[in-house]
């Protein structure tokens, strides 16, 4: 599969670090990949300006801040125009509780990332969110049990 950006082996380790740890200064990130500092704040900017990165975040402990219930939920709708996938996506990005959001085929047309502090909040939006939004069929959730594997969103080898 080509890429669709014009990477070299410094740049992949730059984005692996990063990955890894996106506080890692400048110096300490051109050293673990082999080149000097200022060449290596050039390319971070590179990789910044073309969008390959697209921001930084800190990873929250959820359970740790009271959010303790992580679930999944599949929601078919009735009608699949494009302005019905888009009104769709709209209040997806509208609802707190949920956290990520796709657009996806098969037997579902959106999977969504849910995080709450209980069960009863979580079902609650559920209920009187999102199986009552309009042009909603199905709603098929998933409670986690327990997260097994987090890592960085791109696997690099």
């Amino acid at each position: 599969m080509p890429l669709k950006a014009d990477l070299d082996a410094i740049d992949w380790k730059i984005l692996r670090e990063l990955q890894k740890d996106g506080r890692i200064t400048n110096v300490e990130l051109s050293r673990r990949v082999g080149i000097s500092a200022p060449p290596c704040l050039r390319r971070v900017r590179r990789l910044e300006e073309s969008g390959i990165i697209k921001g930084y975040r800190a990873l929250l402990n959820s359970p740790v801040l009271g959010f303790d219930v992580v679930a999944f939920c599949l929601v078919g709708l009735h009608h699949q125009s494009e302005a019905e996938l888009r009104t769709f996506a709209e209040r997806a990005r509208n609802w707190p509780i949920v956290r990520r959001a796709w657009m996806v085929s098969g037997d579902s047309d959106f999977l969504l990332h849910c995080v709450a502090t209980d069960l009863s909040t979580f079902q609650t939006f559920v209920i009187e969110e999102l199986t009552s939004a309009p042009n909603v069929d199905t709603v098929r959730t998933a409670l986690t049990i327990r997260q097994v594997k987090d890592e960085g969103l791109v696997s690099i080898g």
